[in-house]
């Protein structure tokens, strides 16, 4: 009996022994390699992030991936609400997010950005074949729509005795680019990805107009102080891909420029 259990034992310690070599052998030969980093992003934001037949397209997504193939490095894409994205980041459920994030020096206190990626900020649209109006210099006397609570109605209100413009105000998008297309305001002011998005996915008669009214900068994210190497691989492989003329084209299929 007694024998039975000595060999019993030096048989369990054994296989103990064995299974504690093999763990340690494969995290040993993974490390950084085998690790797959956790991306934030928001799918209700178009171009830039959405759902289309079960499948997350945009130029954020398309980007990423895009970044992560050039630069050797796996990804998993976590679908959230935007505000819980830098949470997210804080609690270590992220390793990156990309969700059209306008660099802010109250964000930089969080986390750490990357180069910029995109231009954002606000355009002037107008009816498609109108030539009177070229730029926001040319507003003065003319009725502008935009779209109550948004950053167009914030500039709109701000500048409006600037500028000499009568403003009608919208609860939603469609409603305000139709007032333009209809001839019944002269121009309307709109985020420039959205209002570019679509225009290339609708023929609304409209077109923009003159240079984006404000700069808006998006970058990439990670938490601050840490994923310094994955930060540094984005900014390479961003760069690489914007030589390339890849990143050109990720804007193009979305934005159509």
């Amino acid at each position: 009996m007694k024998k039975f259990s000595f060999i019993s034992l030096f048989l369990i310690l054994s296989l103990v022994l064995a299974a504690c070599g093999s763990s340690e052998g494969e995290n040993a030969g993974g490390g950084e390699e085998g690790k797959v980093y956790k991306v934030g992003v928001d799918t209700t934001y178009p171009p830039f992030e959405f759902k289309e037949g079960g499948e997350y397209k945009g130029i954020d997504i398309d980007l990423i991936k895009a970044i992560a193939k050039n630069q050797g490095f796996e990804i998993e894409l976590k679908p959230m609400d935007f505000g819980g994205i830098i949470p997210a980041l804080q609690a270590g459920e992220l390793d990156i997010a990309i969700a059209g994030m306008s660099i802010t020096d109250k964000r930089k206190k969080v986390v750490d950005f990357s180069d910029p990626y995109f231009d954002a900020g606000l355009s002037l649209v107008v009816k498609e074949g109108n030539s009177e109006i070229k730029s926001v210099d040319d507003l003065k006397g003319k009725t502008v729509a935009v779209k109550k609570g948004t950053t167009g109605a914030t500039y709109a209100l701000e500048n409006k005795d600037k500028l000499g413009i009568e403003l009608t105000q919208f609860n939603d998008s469609p409603s305000m680019f139709q007032e333009v297309a209809n001839g019944n305001a002269d121009a309307l002011i709109e985020d420039y990805p959205v209002i570019a998005y679509a225009i290339k996915q609708k023929d609304l008669g409209l077109e923009i107009v003159g240079d984006r009214l404000n700069g808006d900068q998006y970058g990439i994210a990670v938490l601050k102080g840490e994923n310094k190497d994955v930060l540094e691989k984005i900014n390479k492989g961003l760069a690489e891909l914007k030589e390339s003329g890849k990143y050109d084209e990720i804007l193009k299929t979305y934005l159509g420029e």
